[in-house]
């Protein structure tokens, strides 16, 4: 039985750093959004998912 959780990468809005992680897709079928430390820019930001 295959899993229902996949691995993501998440993106800053402020630089090219990333983050992996992840994600549950039958409860969250849409993309992710979340807020988190970007150690380039030194400050929180907006981190979306991408392919």
């Amino acid at each position: 039985m295959a899993s229902k959780r996949e691995k993501i990468k998440l993106k800053s809005s402020k630089s090219s750093f990333f983050y992996y992680t992840m994600k549950n897709k039958s409860s969250t079928p849409e993309r992710l959004t979340l807020r988190k430390y970007d150690p380039v820019v030194r400050e929180h930001c907006e981190f979306k998912e991408t392919k």
